[in-house]
């Protein structure tokens, strides 16, 4: 696992070193959920445990997701880009993917030149957080 790891190329986001970015795509309809970013240490952990880990660069620490609700994202296959600097991960959501209470965290579209909400919320935030 290692050293699938090291050959990852990572960037500064947010004035965190080491980020690569992470897309969680639903396995069985293809929806992109989220994006998100992970430190090699995250991607040893979804690596050994299956379940989507992420770096948080707002609490600038490593975080399981779902840690806190229970949406979490079990790891069914994993693909690398081209320049080896983003991964997809396809992945069995449990609940929403999003902290606002939506399956997806694009959940609005552009019409008419603003975003509208096209999608349902599937949970209230404040119940869950």
């Amino acid at each position: 696992m290692k050293k699938i790891v090291q050959t990852l190329k990572t960037r500064d986001v947010d004035g965190i070193p080491g980020l690569i970015s992470v897309i969680a795509q639903d396995s069985k309809t293809n929806e992109v959920l989220m994006i998100g970013y992970a430190n090699k240490e995250a991607i040893e952990r979804t690596l050994e445990t299956r379940i989507a880990h992420y770096f948080s660069t707002s609490r600038k620490k490593i975080w399981l997701k779902g840690e806190i609700s229970g949406h979490t994202q079990n790891v069914k296959e994993i693909y690398i880009d081209c320049d080896n600097d983003a991964l997809l991960f396809k992945v069995e959501q449990k609940g929403g993917a999003c902290h606002e209470g939506y399956k997806t965290c694009f959940f609005r579209k552009l019409e008419d030149n603003e975003f509208k909400i096209v999608k349902n919320k599937i949970f209230e935030p404040d119940e869950v957080y």
